[in-house]
């Protein structure tokens, strides 16, 4: 008899919208009761707890809906080396996978899909300014994330960041400083692909705007529309 030790999660950022992987390993649970998934861009992506590691819940911060789902998982099921599809209990949209790192890799699409897909959940293209420049913004951020190099100065580097139609913006709920990210125009893409490392202001605002970043002559920029 084969014992599994071992389950990949696939999973969507909340935040950034970002696909990765995840190992979750049956051992993790022996001196803890509580496994918290972090994106490397710092949003909580899902939270597994057990009180008799028989039974497990998990709760996922909904990419979709924005709610946070609960679901049961017997063990057996969650290291019987199946498929587990995570779902969106409202719209039923799938959020991500646990199981058999192969099975799992086949499933998830790739980190490009991943961004379109998420575009058309949140109404196609149409719903950002210009979608070719918000999903190279992305990008760039995810790996300036993945590089440790988002953070604040307060010392948090669980950074949220919210999608909008012609910018992102990045919030530190230990300190709640704010930095925004235009994504709308080609300059706009030329700056943050410029940038190493973002730093939020303690209990500050910032801008990453080609127009403060440039000598270029200001325009009016869109009202935002939080």
């Amino acid at each position: 008899m084969v014992l599994i030790t071992e389950t990949l999660l696939a999973m969507r950022c909340p935040d950034c919208g970002k696909l990765e992987y995840h190992k979750v390993s049956r051992f993790g649970f022996s001196g803890a009761r509580i496994i918290e998934i972090f994106c490397a861009c710092g949003a909580l992506k899902l939270t597994i707890s057990t009180k008799n590691r028989k039974d497990f819940w998990l709760q996922i911060p909904c990419v979709v809906c924005e709610a946070k789902h609960l679901r049961s998982i017997p063990g057996k099921k969650l290291w019987s080396g199946q498929v587990v599809y995570l779902c969106c209990q409202e719209t039923g949209l799938e959020l991500g996978y646990l199981g058999p790192g192969d099975q799992v890799r086949e499933l998830a699409p790739g980190f490009e899909d991943d961004m379109e897909a998420l575009a058309g959940e949140l109404g196609g293209d149409e719903y950002f300014h210009n979608s070719d420049v918000m999903y190279e913004v992305l990008n760039r951020l995810h790996d300036i994330a993945e590089n440790s190099s988002l953070y604040c100065q307060c010392g948090n580097q669980r950074i949220e960041v919210d999608i909008f139609p012609d910018r992102l913006e990045l919030h530190c709920k230990d300190c709640d400083s704010v930095n925004i990210i235009y994504a709308e125009t080609d300059d706009d893409l030329r700056v943050i692909l410029q940038v190493e490392t973002i730093e939020l202001t303690r209990s500050g605002f910032g801008c990453l705007d080609s127009l403060v970043n440039t000598s270029k002559p200001k325009k009016t920029r869109r009202k935002r529309n939080k």
